[in-house]
């Protein structure tokens, strides 16, 4: 079942997708990406991690420069010669190379913690002319209703210090600090840069290049075929985006000067459980059978793995699966079809190392599944 520590308990694995082999999709060959109207100058930070790599594609497509700034632990082959590389520490406050220097636009990836923008916007505050910070939607208080908007009173931290909360006591303490870290990110973000910031808080990101395995367990799991266990009864909302969604519209943002805050959640229209699996099944061939269990079921039987995944009828997190998008929409938020979001998933996943594939990050086990269907049957049948 979904949680806040759920949201960010990959983090790690997502970060690590750049260090792996570039993929090109055939959709990205077939559709030429037109130049903007005018060029920027964008700063990313972070930019090798999950979504950047998006964002540099499409930003570079567009006509725009780009300057990344993170610690350098990660290469970056797809862009060489075209990306200019700066490197810095924002653990150690080592921001050295952003000084003096001037962008357009700065998008701020990977921060979860208040003084990592903070320490931002000492350097670049009257540098940039436009601040986008990528967020969640695990910043709102009550996650239990469906329908939140951007308007959603948003989590309180109730620590000594948020200022000298590290990644150490994050990861420590990720169910209580994550989103209200990310609130204050949101709040000193508006601090250091006024009225020229743009929050995104996405949900679960999916397709390409995510490592966490959490969206990918399900395709990988239908193309399989056989009995299949589905959590619920089919009908739970669930909500995704494709990175490469994301990443391109946060381009566009910048480009149209957009500011304010949006849920970056989809598809555009409701999409239940059972209706992401047919297009998993689409998109994969698989011809699995749905043996649906019940939340109640699950929760007797401890089952903690199943991913993106959330019960609708109860629990503080009930509303994770119909978030509001209509700002996102109107603002030029658009949507591959999840077929092909798929399609370009399983294509990179399959190239991957057979070790790999053999073990993924999120989800249960065949046997593990089995043991459940089992009892789930027996269960039934008393």
């Amino acid at each position: 079942m979904t949680t806040r520590r759920d949201l960010l308990k990959f983090s790690a694995l997502a970060a690590a997708a750049a260090t792996l082999p570039s993929f090109a999709f055939a959709e990205e060959k077939a559709k030429p990406v037109g130049r903007a109207k005018k060029p920027l100058d964008i700063l990313i930070l972070g930019g090798t991690g999950f979504t950047g790599p998006f964002q540099v594609n499409y930003a570079l497509a567009r006509g725009h420069k780009v300057t990344l700034f993170n610690r350098g632990k990660k290469p970056s082959p797809e862009w060489p010669g075209e990306v200019e590389q700066l490197f810095g520490d924002r653990n150690t406050g080592d921001l050295k190379s952003l000084q003096g220097r001037k962008w357009d636009v700065c998008i701020d990836n990977p921060t979860s913690l208040p003084f990592w923008v903070r320490d931002a916007g000492k350097v670049l505050a009257g540098n940039v002319g436009h601040y986008l910070f990528i967020s969640t939607i695990s910043v709102y208080a009550d996650g239990s209703k469906p329908g939140i908007d951007e308007n959603a009173p948003v989590a309180i931290y109730k620590g000594k210090d948020a200022m000298a909360e590290t990644q150490e006591s994050l990861r420590a303490d990720i169910e209580n600090l994550y989103g209200p870290l990310k609130a204050l990110s949101e709040a000193e973000a508006h601090k250091q840069f006024g009225k020229r910031v743009t929050i995104v808080r996405p949900g679960y990101i999916v397709g390409p290049r995510d490592e966490t395995d959490r969206f990918t367990y399900w395709p990988h799991r239908v193309a399989q075929g056989g009995e299949m266990l589905v959590p619920g009864d089919g009908a739970d909302p669930v909500q995704i985006i494709d990175g490469r969604d994301l990443g391109e519209w946060m381009i566009r943002l910048a480009e149209a000067g957009t500011i304010g805050t949006f849920n970056a959640v989809g598809p555009k229209t409701p999409m239940t459980m059972d209706e992401m699996l047919r297009a998993c099944q689409n998109a994969t061939g698989g011809k699995p059978t749905y043996t649906h269990v019940t939340p109640e079921f699950l929760e007797a039987q401890k089952v903690g793995e199943l991913p993106i995944w959330v019960s609708r009828k109860s629990g503080d997190y009930a509303g994770y699966g119909a978030v509001s998008n209509a700002r996102a929409i109107k603002a030029g938020l658009t949507y591959r079809p999840l077929e092909t979001t798929v399609t370009d998933l399983m294509a990179w996943f399959r190239s991957l190392p057979a070790e790999r594939q053999a073990k993924l990050n999120a989800g249960i086990s065949r046997e593990k599944e089995a043991e459940l269907l089992k009892a789930w049957h027996a269960q039934q049948g008393a």
